[in-house]
C-alpha cells in the first residue's frame, strides 16, 4: 500500500467520523423534540485495487420500525375517538345530573306528580292548584334546558367537525409538499431525514383524525388512503369541505339528499375531479372526525328522542281520550259507527277485526292533513302488531271513505260517511268480522267534561302526534314544552272539567295522578331502549329512570374504554420510542467510539505526514 493510498483510507475515515459525530451532535439536540427519530450514518467501504479500501457514508437513516408506527397511527385514531366521546358523554352526563337529586329529570317528575297528589286530597285548594302548575312549568322547563344542553352538544361537534376538517387539510397538503420536495432531492442526507420526520409528524397528525393507511411507494414517497379504501394523498392531495349549518335544533339533520339536509356534509374532492360525500359512504370510520359525526348524527340525536318520547308520552296520556265506537247492523252486515268531530291531525280511528283466515289483525288509521307524507312510513307506531295507515283529511269525509275502501276493501271491510260519522262494517260475506272500533282524539280544552286536559301544549299549540312535512311532531317536542296557557290562568280548571262539576270534585286530579304514576306506554326502538320486534314498555317515572341511568352507564363505558385505548397507545409510544428516540447515555458511548476512531485516523494522517517528511529529508 502506498503512502497516498493510506493517507487517503485516513480521510476518508475523518469525513465519515465527521458526519456521524455531527448526527450524534444532533442527536442529543433534539432529543426532547418531538416527532425526532434518531439518525445514523449508512456506511459502506469501497476496495481500491487489491489492497487498499476506503469508507464512504451512502446516506442517513431513520433508526424506526414501520410496523410499529403503523399500529401507533391506527391507535391513535382509536384513542382520539374514544377520547372524544368520553368527554362528550361525561358533558351529556352532567346535563342529566346524578340520579335523585335536584335539577334533574326524575326530580322534576317526582316534583309534579308530589304536587298532583297534594291536589288529590284539597282539589279547592288554591295554592293546592297553583302548586301543580308550578311543578309543572319546574318539569317544562327542565325538559327545555337538557334539551337546549344536547343541541348545545351538537353544535359542538358541527365546530369541532369543521375545525378538524381544517387541520386535515392542512396535514394533506403539507405530506403532498413534502413528497414533491423528497422526489425532487438527489441525496438520501440528514436533511431528507428531517424532511421524513416532518411528514410523520402531519401523518401522526391526521391520524388522530381519522383513520388512516400509509403506503410507501419508493423514492421516498408515500401514498395515504383512508382504511376504507378513499385516497387521500398520492401525487397531489385531495381537498375536503365541510359545510358547517348555522344553528343545531333537534329538527337539524344530517341527510344524504343535499336539498333536505340540514347538518353540514363532509365532502372530499379529489386532484383530478370528481367528489366523494365521506359521511353517506361512511368513509372515516375512526379518529375525532368520526367521532364528532357519531355523536352528532347518531349519539346526540338519541338523547334527544329519549326526552321527546318522555314528553310526548306525558302529553299524550293527559290528552288524549279514546271513545269506543256505537255498535251497528245493516242486515248480515256488523260494525261500528264512529263520531270523528274531534279528530285532529296525528289523531288516531283504531280497529280490531278479523280476517279470513281467522287471524287478528289491528289496525291505526291515522289522520293527515298534508298528503304529501303519504305513505306513512313503519315507523309512526313502536307496537309491531299495529298495521298503520295515513289517511288524507284533507279532502272531507267522502274521501276518506273512498281511500278506506280502496285500501281495505281487499280484506272485505266496507266504510261510508255521513257528517262527521264514519262507518266501519263488514261486507257481510262473513270473511271478515269487526271486533272493535274506538276513536283517540286530543282534547283541545280543558272545559271538555271529561278528566282528560292538555296540560302541555307544544309552544302555544297542541301536541297532536301530527306528521307533516317538515317530520313527525314529536321530534324536539322536549325543546318547546309548556304548560298549558288555559291553566297557568285559570288554575281552578285542574279540578273543574265542566260547568257542573262539584266543588271537591276529584276526578280530574286523580285522573292526572293515575296516569301520571301508573300510566304505561310502548317507546320506539330509536330511544335506544327495546328493539322494533319487542319494544321497551314503561311507566313514565320508569323511563326518566332508564334515561338517566343508561346515560350514566353510557359515560362510565365510555370513559373505561378511553382509558384502556391511551394505555394501548402510551404502551406502542414507549416501544416506540425505545427503538427509534434518542438515548443520551447511549449517543455520549457512540460519541467516545467516534472520538476515538477519529483520533485512530488523525494518528495515521499524523504518523504518514512523518514518513513523507523523513522522505523529502532523504531526496
Amino acid at each position: 500500500m502506498s503512502l497516498g493510498q493510506a493517507l487517503s483510507i485516513a480521510m476518508s475515515g475523518l469525513r465519515v467520523n465527521q458526519q456521524a459525530l455531527s448526527l450524534v451532535s444532533s442527536n442529543v439536540a433534539n432529543a426532547d423534540t418531538p416527532g425526532y427519530t434518531r439518525k445514523t450514518i449508512n456506511q459502506v467501504q469501497t476496495v481500491s485495487g487489491s489492497i487498499g479500501a476506503n469508507v464512504n457514508v451512502t446516506g442517513v437513516n431513520r433508526e424506526l420500525d414501520s410496523y410499529l408506527q403503523q399500529q401507533i397511527r391506527t391507535e391513535q385514531s382509536g384513542a382520539s375517538y374514544a377520547d372524544l366521546r368520553a368527554q362528550m358523554l361525561s358533558s351529556l352526563q352532567s346535563i342529566y345530573g346524578t340520579p335523585g337529586n335536584t335539577g334533574t329529570l326524575e326530580n322534576a317528575f317526582n316534583q309534579l306528580t308530589t304536587a298532583v297528589q297534594g291536589l288529590s286530597t284539597s282539589s279547592d285548594s288554591q295554592s293546592a292548584r297553583v302548586g301543580v302548575v308550578n311543578a309543572a312549568q319546574t318539569l317544562a322547563q327542565q325538559l327545555n334546558s337538557m334539551s337546549a344542553g344536547i343541541q348545545s352538544l351538537r353544535d359542538q361537534a358541527e365546530s369541532g367537525l369543521n375545525t378538524a376538517v381544517n387541520t386535515a387539510n392542512t396535514a394533506l397538503q403539507q405530506i403532498a409538499k413534502i413528497n414533491s420536495q423528497l422526489q425532487a432531492s438527489t441525496s438520501n442526507d440528514a436533511s431528507a431525514a428531517a424532511l421524513m420526520d416532518q411528514r410523520d409528524q402531519y401523518i401522526n397528525q391526521l391520524s388522530q383524525l381519522m383513520d388512516i393507511r400509509v403506503i410507501n411507494s419508493g423514492n421516498s414517497q408515500v401514498q395515504v388512503f383512508t382504511q376504507s379504501g378513499v385516497q387521500l394523498v398520492g401525487a397531489q392531495a385531495a381537498t375536503l369541505s365541510f359545510n358547517q349549518q348555522g344553528t343545531v335544533t333537534p329538527n337539524t339533520q344530517y341527510s344524504s339528499d343535499p336539498s333536505k339536509s340540514t347538518l353540514g356534509t363532509l365532502t372530499i374532492n379529489f386532484p383530478s375531479g370528481g367528489s366523494l360525500d365521506m359521511i353517506q359512504n361512511n368513509s372515516i370510520r375512526s379518529g375525532t372526525i368520526a367521532g364528532y359525526l357519531d355523536m352528532r348524527d347518531n349519539t346526540l340525536v338519541q338523547a334527544q328522542t329519549q326526552l321527546d318520547q318522555f314528553a310526548a308520552s306525558m302529553s299524550s296520556m293527559l290528552s288524549d281520550k279514546t271513545t269506543a265506537g256505537t255498535a251497528v247492523s245493516a242486515g248480515s252486515a256488523n260494525g261500528f259507527n264512529l263520531d270523528l268531530s274531534g279528530l285532529q291531525n296525528g289523531n288516531t280511528i283504531n280497529l280490531t277485526y278479523t280476517d279470513a283466515n281467522n287471524v287478528q289483525r289491528k289496525l291505526s288509521l291515522v289522520r293527515v292533513n298534508d298528503p304529501s307524507v303519504l305513505p306513512l312510513g313503519n315507523n309512526v307506531t313502536p307496537d309491531p302488531s299495529d298495521q298503520v295507515i295515513g289517511i288524507d283529511f284533507s279532502g272531507g269525509m267522502s274521501s276518506v271513505a273512498s281511500q278506506l275502501n280502496a285500501i281495505l276493501g281487499g280484506a272485505h271491510l266496507q266504510f261510508s260517511a255521513s257528517g262527521t260519522t264514519l262507518q266501519a262494517m263488514d261486507d257481510s260475506t262473513g270473511l271478515a268480522k269487526i271486533n272493535a272500533a274506538s276513536v283517540t282524539a286530543t282534547m283541545s280544552s280543558a272545559s271538555n267534561g271529561g278528566a282528560q286536559l292538555p296540560l302541555f301544549t307544544d309552544g302555544s299549540g297542541l301536541y297532536t302526534g301530527a306528521i307533516t312535512a317538515s317530520g313527525n311532531q314529536s321530534v324536539g317536542l322536549a325543546s318547546r314544552l309548556r304548560v298549558n296557557t288555559e291553566l297557568v290562568g285559570d288554575p281552578s280548571k285542574l279540578v273543574k272539567y265542566s260547568a257542573t262539576t262539584a266543588s271537591g270534585d276529584t276526578t280530574r286530579p286523580d285522573f292526572i295522578y293515575q296516569q301520571l304514576t301508573k300510566g304505561t306506554t310502548l317507546y320506539p326502538s330509536s330511544t335506544g331502549f327495546g328493539t322494533s320486534t319487542s319494544p321497551y314498555k314503561a311507566s313514565l317515572l320508569s323511563f326518566s329512570q332508564q334515561i338517566a341511568s343508561s346515560q350514566g352507564q353510557a359515560a362510565a363505558n365510555a370513559q373505561q374504554v378511553s382509558d384502556g385505548q391511551d394505555v394501548v397507545l402510551s404502551t406502542l409510544q414507549q416501544k416506540f420510542n425505545g427503538q427509534s428516540g434518542v438515548n443520551i447515555d447511549d449517543e455520549m458511548a457512540h460519541l467516545m467510539s467516534l472520538q476515538n476512531a477519529y483520533s485512530a485516523n488523525a494518528r495515521v494522517m499524523s504518523t504518514i505526514k512523518g514518513m513523507f517528511d523523513s522522505l523529502l529529508q532523504v531526496m
